[in-house]
């Protein structure tokens, strides 16, 4: 029995054909420190808050007197699961004469709901205010009228730690527009909720990325916005820090920090309230999958739509799932294994197979710590396309956009093994992860 073996960022047991880079991997991961003082003396975790908590109990200046806009939906929270809208309207708010003028939400939506294009704008009931929708055909920018009397923009939202992540993209484009408009902004932070210790899979090819904000006749891609691994291993505030100078926006930035916060927690570990990031990510299993798991949405299998666990699963009623389950069984993929199943997808948001009962393949997490979900997802594309070559269908520039790269695409689906090709792409990740290093602003 063939074994390969698998290699998460940040993890030993590399393989000697990249031994050169073991003085790089010391550097990539952060590991698991004690927690210390200001004082140098080691001591119990300080509590994590998140930026909106932060925000009140020690940058209140930052917005004091301000008429704000807010860049939000049902992730926005604080620690007690206290809307960011609630606060920016509360007593404590007033006294501090900040004013909410101005709402808006991404993709899925305000309460994160929705799984459809040409979003509506709605009035929120708690503030009277309009919610305008930054989600038309894609992503869009926040329009400068609607920015006209507003001193201070706010982006509040969570990030899944996933390169395709849309409301980065949102804040991207917020950047812009306040840049643009002479507004300062805000990010206020929070975890990347499967930790800022691991970085993975392919770098996105530059011809495929596009960081401009939408134009008339020039779509955006706010799901591939910049050469980034697929999994990134940063938070929102570190992304904007970075973006705000490798893209020279000039934005008026100021990144909120998370307080307590470690680079090697994931977000179950923080006691913060856990919010659906949107509607098919369930549960943490499911965020942590994602990565490796999003690209395969550019093809003809169903990635859990319409389940209450949907990107832990793939399935479609030609796979040849028990086979696909052996192939990848004669692999050692630390911290996962695969299990046959059926599912039934009920309303599937991406149409595929509603009511149909799939065979299917269950992906099971057994050490979060050391399961690579680009290399999951590279394995499952790899005995896929083995076990029913004349049945998968890809949508080339969709799923490239996606995983990362065509060459990586063809490597796969031509036969080589996925360990070997995204061997290839790990020197990359190893680069990014140095050159971003000067933005952390966590240990």
């Amino acid at each position: 029995m063939r074994r390969h073996f698998h290699k998460v960022l940040g993890l030993d047991g590399w393989r000697a054909m990249i031994s050169c880079l073991a003085v790089m991997v010391s550097v990539v991961a952060v590991g698991r420190p004690a927690f210390a003082q200001r004082d140098g003396t080691q001591g119990r975790p300080e509590r994590v808050r998140p930026g909106i908590t932060v925000l009140f109990d020690e940058r209140i200046g930052l917005v004091q007197g301000r008429r704000v806009a807010l860049i939000t939906n049902q992730t926005g929270v604080n620690e007690k699961g206290e809307s960011d809208i609630e606060l920016l309207t509360s007593a404590k708010a007033k006294k501090a004469r900040v004013e909410l003028v101005a709402l808006f939400s991404p993709e899925h939506g305000i309460r994160g709901t929705e799984d459809r294009t040409n979003l509506s704008d709605e009035r929120d009931a708690r503030s009277g205010l309009m919610i305008h929708s930054l989600y038309a055909a894609g992503t869009i920018a926040p329009a400068d009228s609607l920015l006209r009397g507003v001193q201070t923009v706010i982006v509040d939202l969570q990030d899944s730690g996933t390169r395709t992540w849309t409301y980065v993209g949102v804040m991207l484009y917020a950047m812009r527009a306040a840049a643009r408009n002479h507004i300062p902004i805000l990010i206020l932070d929070r975890p990347n909720p499967i930790t800022g210790d691991h970085v993975e899979g392919p770098i996105l090819d530059s011809t495929l990325a596009n960081a401009d904000a939408p134009a008339p006749g020039k779509p955006g891609k706010a799901y591939a916005l910049y050469p980034v691994p697929l999994r990134h291993g940063m938070t929102m505030g570190e992304m904007a820090l970075f973006f705000n100078s490798q893209l020279h926006l000039g934005a008026m930035l100021t990144v909120v920090p998370v307080r307590g916060w470690r680079r090697s927690m994931w977000l179950d570990e923080t006691h913060l309230p856990w919010v659906k990031p949107s509607p098919n990510l369930p549960s943490l299993k499911s965020v942590l999958l994602y990565p490796g798991l999003v690209a395969f949405e550019a093809t003809n299998v169903s990635v859990g739509r319409g389940t209450g666990e949907a990107f832990q699963r793939l399935g479609a009623p030609w796979l040849k799932a028990r086979e696909v389950v052996e192939l990848l069984s004669d692999r050692l993929m630390p911290g996962v294994k695969f299990e046959f199943e059926h599912f039934t997808p009920d309303g599937p948001t991406d149409g595929k197979y509603a009511g149909k009962t799939l065979p299917g393949v269950r992906i099971v997490i057994t050490d979060r710590e050391h399961a690579n979900p680009s290399r999951i997802g590279a394995a499952l594309l790899w005995a896929i396309a083995k076990t029913s070559p004349d049945s998968l269908t890809i949508n080339p520039q969709r799923f490239d956009e996606r995983f990362g790269a065509a060459r990586v695409r063809i490597a796969i689906v031509g036969g080589e093994d996925p360990d070997s090709v995204l061997d290839r792409e790990l020197p990359a990740a190893v680069k990014f992860r140095e050159a971003v290093r000067p933005f952390f602003l966590y240990h």
